[in-house]
């Protein structure tokens, strides 16, 4: 097996505040916030990283110029607009940092334990099949529950578990 690089647990403590903090968040957001369907977020022309310097400029010119401004133009409605984006943007990019810290330490949290859920199978089939006290009772409730179920082909499921661990290793 991999060394495990999981190896700090997180106090259910802290689990729990960052949970409330991350509802707070989205209570304190929601009156402002929008839900937009798939094929709105597609049809919409988007700021991004290559254009908002673009917009910016936009609309300090159009501050500094009214008189170029079209009738139409409403610039509370803009100057809402580019405050809001510009600094939704930067809240974006602080809860994107945590989001992927947090996916990537769940990812090898449960590789991990998956892992050594395979290899306490492996073993529990083993001992079950040496009629070790316990063991069969353990197996056949794991059994039940194995992801990797019996191979069609005739593959024994102690060789299906091998080849799973194998695999979770080597992408480990």
């Amino acid at each position: 097996m991999k060394e495990n690089q999981h190896v700090q647990a997180i106090p259910a403590e802290v689990l729990t505040q960052a949970q409330t903090k991350a509802n707070e968040l989205k209570t304190l957001l929601a009156p402002y916030m929008l839900a937009l369907t798939p094929t709105e977020r597609h049809e919409l022309p988007k700021m991004g990283e290559k254009t908002i310097g673009f917009v910016e400029k936009a609309f300090d010119f159009a501050k500094q110029n009214p008189n170029l401004c079209p009738p139409y133009l409403d610039m509370t409605a803009f100057a809402i607009d580019f405050g809001d984006a510009h600094g939704l943007w930067t809240l974006l990019t602080t809860v994107q940092q945590i989001h992927q810290n947090i996916d990537d330490t769940e990812m090898a949290a449960g590789s991990e334990a998956y892992q050594a859920a395979l290899v306490f199978y492996s073993s529990v089939k083993v001992a079950a099949a040496q009629d070790i006290p316990g063991a069969k009772a353990v197996y056949e409730e794991l059994k039940t529950r194995f992801p990797g179920g019996k191979r069609k082909s005739g593959d024994t499921e102690t060789e299906t578990v091998t080849e799973t661990i194998k695999k979770e290793v080597k992408v480990s």
